[in-house]
């Protein structure tokens, strides 16, 4: 396999994907040994196939807002690759929705989900709706507008979509109540829905609570624990609240949380009240996190800057992509950080990787790391086709089962001679191997 020339091809096929390009090349010069000692993929075309969506679904979504304008916005689904089971990946809303992202989050999606041990494929979809300011009314509309055409490409054996940025329990529940009476069925086609008709216990913490327990095993390799470790957390959303939880469960303190806006400084920690006031923040529609500042005296706010730079022994992006740079890196490095844990999807850029993983930093990619959402909602469709619900302690022990497998593999396919633990190599090896294995057995399709 030559890489570059793969990546050539991808840039003349897809120009200006930039986010797209990015995960590609990630998985490439990870897999490119395991690939070329295997003949039987590049005779396959396995490379070739895996980095082309099978589908991707492009439609408009018209909707009308409470004074009645008319507004249109773009809906999509990009199913990737159904090796392992149905697609399977989140929806987002949000203004910065574009097809590069979508093909990002839906390639990452292929090998966290074969990570995961649970039978599902890799997907992703959303639209460029910005639900933030919109009344309940309004977002109803636009979610019907949105299922009128996703329904059509989705089922509870061939596509099952979950929340992401802007789509949470609120969205999740207009998007099933129109999709059942557009079917007349009652199947477990979204995952992330209500306690009551059909969700799992655990769910909106999954993410946060999964990333803790990958962070709690990469420490162990050096024989470190969680407890009285200083946690710098970006983000204020159900990933940054649920990672927050369980680090205060497992004596860790955390110290920062971030919005676009900038972040903010506790050195007491964010513990009790604080925690549930993350949540406050999340439903004001206000989407900032100065107002935390505000609250509690024993915290500083810092506009327009990110968390990096504050003095820490871990440090868990959960926001967005890309927004941990390379000045970031070399921060966190002078402060002696010890273990970057990316929470988010793909929030470090190539270089500040590159810089943690020369400096022997504990480092741990997104696809692996965060695979606890996604983990989760495998499970909810366990429940679904079951038809029972366990309780929040069963759905949090088989969560660190799955948390604990993943990390085994990334162990396993990421040790390197001297005994530095690649985890992106041992995340892509792994859920690579697992997917490409299963696309020779199933013929050229």
């Amino acid at each position: 396999m030559e890489v570059n020339r793969i990546i050539q091809d991808l840039e003349q096929r897809n120009p200006g994907e930039i986010e797209y390009l990015q995960a590609v090349r990630e998985v490439l010069d990870s897999i490119v040994e395991v690939y070329n000692r295997n003949p039987h993929f590049e005779k396959a075309g396995i490379v070739e196939r895996l980095v082309e969506p099978d589908r991707v679904l492009t439609f408009k979504v018209p909707w009308m807002d409470d004074e009645g304008n008319v507004h249109v916005n773009r809906g999509y689904r990009v199913q990737f690759n159904n090796a392992l089971g149905p697609y399977k990946g989140g929806l987002r809303f949000h203004p910065s929705v574009n097809l590069s992202i979508l093909k990002f989050l839906g390639f990452e999606q292929i090998f966290k989900n074969s990570l995961t041990t649970l039978p599902i494929g890799g997907g992703k979809g959303g639209s460029d709706f910005q639900p933030k300011g919109r009344s309940n009314a309004e977002i109803m509309r636009f979610c019907q507008s949105f299922m009128l055409e996703l329904w059509k490409v989705i089922g509870p054996e061939t596509d099952v979509p979950a929340g992401d940025i802007g789509v949470g329990a609120r969205e999740i529940g207009y998007l099933y109540g129109m999709y059942k009476k557009l079917t007349n069925t009652y199947t477990g086609v979204l995952t992330g829905k209500g306690i009551n008709w059909g969700g799992s216990l655990i769910r909106p913490e999954a993410t946060g609570f999964g990333a803790v327990y990958f962070v709690q095993e990469m420490m162990g390799t050096r024989g470190e624990k969680l407890a009285g470790k200083r946690v710098a957390v970006s983000g204020f959303g159900n990933v940054a609240w649920g990672a927050t939880k369980k680090l205060n469960e497992l004596g860790a303190k955390v110290v920062t949380l971030s919005g676009p806006d900038g972040y903010v400084y506790d050195e007491e920690g964010i513990s009790g009240e604080k925690i549930e006031y993350m949540l406050e923040l999340r439903i004001s529609n206000e989407d900032i996190i100065e107002p935390y500042a505000r609250k509690f005296k024993s915290a500083v706010f810092v506009k327009d800057r990110h968390p990096w730079e504050v003095k820490c022994d871990i440090a868990m992006p959960c926001a967005t992509q890309n927004e941990l740079d390379e000045k970031d890196a070399i921060n966190l490095v002078n402060n002696g950080c010890q273990c970057v844990c990316e929470v988010a999807n793909m929030p470090c850029v190539p270089k500040a990787i590159e810089i943690f993983q020369n400096k022997g930093l504990l480092f741990a990619p997104g696809k692996a790391a965060n695979a606890g959402g996604v983990a989760v909602s495998g499970l909810e469709m366990s429940q679904n086709a079951m038809k029972l619900r366990w309780t929040a302690d069963e759905v949090d022990k088989r969560l660190h089962e799955i948390m604990y497998a993943i990390h085994e593999s990334c162990v396993t396919h990421g040790t390197r001679i001297d005994n530095y633990i690649d985890y992106v190599k041992g995340a892509n090896v792994a859920g690579f191997l697992k997917v490409a294995n299963s696309m020779i057995d199933q013929g050229i399709v």
